[in-house]
C-alpha cells in the first residue's frame, strides 16, 4: 500500500475513482464532478490563490482513498484535506494519508488540519451524519457513515451543521398582511439581472464576504473564483434563483435557491449538457427544491430581511414544487434566522466538519 501524488501520467484514474464513487448510486448523484476535474488539471482560476495536492492511497493497482490537499493563501492557518472519498473502511490506507497531511501542514507552516471543507464553503463543507439512505439534492454531499469515523478516531474537533426540509403544502401564508407592508415599506427584493450577470456575481461576492465575514471556514472570495463557479451554472439558473435584498437603494442581503437538478441526473450520469438540456425541456419532471445559501450584512440581522425574502421566495414556488431542503447551516447560528425558521419547516439531515490543531 503506498501513497501516490497525482501528475499528469496517473490524473486520469484519479478522475475516474472520483466519478466512480457516485455513479450508479440509488440516492447519490455526481454533481460536483467538473469542479474536481478543472482542479486536477489545473484548470481552475483557484490555482492563482490555493496550493493544490492531489493524493491517492494505491494498493497494488486499486485506488483505495483519494483526497486533495489544500492551503489556500488567504486561509494560511489551514491545511484541508478537501475532496476526500475512500472506496471502503481502511484505517491502514487513511493512516498513510493522515500522516502525510500532518508532513504537509509542518511544511506549510499551518496549525489545523481540516476535513470536509472542499477549498471554499462554496463548493461544500460537511460529511454526512445522518440520513444516509435519502435522497442526496444537488449541491449536497453524501458520504458513508465511516467517513466520519476516521477523523473522529484522530480526536478532530467536530462542528455541527444541520439541514432542514418542509412539504410546501403544509405553509401557509407565513406573515400578515400588515408586516407584508411593512416589510414592503422598508425592502425591496429583486431577481438577478443576467444582461449584467458578471456585475451581479460581483455584488453577491461583495455581500458575501461582509455576511459571512466572521464565519469560521469562509475566507474572502473575488470575483474571478464566483464567476468561475456560476459561468456554466447559469444554464440552469433562471434570473429568480438569485434574489437580492435591498434597503434605501443598498444591496444588504440575497437568497440563492434551485431546483433539485440531481431528479435530471441518472445514476450513470454527472451534472453535464444532458442536465440543461432536460431542465429546457422537462422541467415539470422536479417537483423539489433548494435552498442554498442566505446571506445578510450582520448590521440588518433580526431586522426582518430574511423574512421579506423567504416572503418573496413563498410567492415565487407555491404551487410548483412539492418540497424544499435547505442547505447547511451552523448548528450554532440557527438563532440568526430568526422569524424565518418558522418558514424551514424541521431539522432534516445533519453534517460535521472538523478541525485538527497541530
Amino acid at each position: 500500500m503506498r501513497l501516490e501524488k497525482v501528475t499528469k501520467e496517473n490524473r486520469r484514474q484519479f478522475i475516474q475513482f472520483y466519478r466512480n464513487q457516485y455513479l450508479n448510486k440509488d440516492n447519490k448523484r455526481n454533481s460536483g464532478n467538473r469542479i474536481v476535474e478543472d482542479i486536477v488539471k489545473g484548470k481552475s482560476i483557484l490555482t492563482r490563490s490555493v496550493d493544490l495536492g492531489p493524493v491517492m492511497i494505491v494498493d497494488g493497482d486499486k485506488i483505495l482513498m483519494a483526497a486533495i490537499m489544500a492551503h489556500a493563501h488567504r486561509m494560511d492557518a489551514i491545511l484541508q484535506i478537501a475532496f476526500f472519498e475512500s472506496l471502503e473502511y481502511s484505517d491502514l490506507a487513511f493512516e498513510l494519508l493522515f500522516n502525510y497531511a500532518k508532513e504537509l501542514a509542518v511544511e506549510k507552516g499551518v496549525s489545523k488540519i481540516s476535513a470536509s471543507l472542499n477549498i471554499h464553503v462554496n463548493y461544500g463543507l460537511g460529511f454526512l451524519d445522518d440520513g444516509f439512505d435519502k435522497w442526496q439534492s444537488f449541491g449536497s454531499n453524501h458520504n458513508p457513515p465511516f467517513y466520519n469515523k476516521y477523523f473522529q478516531d484522530r480526536s478532530f474537533d467536530q462542528i455541527n451543521l444541520v439541514s432542514f426540509y418542509r412539504e410546501l403544502d403544509s405553509l401557509e401564508d407565513i406573515i400578515s398582511e400588515k408586516l407584508e407592508k411593512k416589510l414592503d415599506d422598508t425592502y425591496r427584493v429583486r431577481t438577478c439581472d443576467f444582461r449584467n450577470f458578471k456585475k451581479e456575481i460581483e455584488l453577491y461576492s461583495q455581500v458575501n464576504n461582509i455576511a459571512f465575514a466572521d464565519h469560521p471556514f469562509y475566507y474572502e472570495r473575488d470575483t474571478e473564483e464566483d464567476w468561475e463557479l456560476f459561468k456554466d451554472f447559469k444554464y440552469l439558473l433562471r434570473e429568480e434563483n438569485l434574489l437580492f435584498i435591498e434597503k434605501d437603494n443598498e444591496t444588504i442581503g440575497f437568497l440563492l435557491w434551485y431546483p433539485d437538478f440531481n431528479q435530471l441526473i441518472k445514476p450513470n450520469e454527472s451534472v453535464g449538457l444532458k442536465t440543461v438540456i432536460k431542465n429546457k425541456l422537462f422541467p415539470e419532471r422536479i417537483n423539489g427544491m433548494k435552498i442554498v445559501e442566505i446571506g445578510i450584512i450582520p448590521s440588518e440581522w433580526n431586522k426582518g430581511a430574511i423574512l421579506a425574502l423567504f416572503n418573496d421566495l413563498h410567492k415565487r414556488v407555491r404551487g410548483k414544487y412539492d418540497y424544499f431542503e435547505s442547505s447547511w447551516i451552523l448548528e450554532e447560528n440557527k438563532k440568526s434566522l430568526g422569524l424565518g425558521l418558522r418558514w424551514m419547516g424541521e431539522e432534516y439531515k445533519t453534517y460535521k466538519a472538523y478541525l485538527l490543531n497541530i
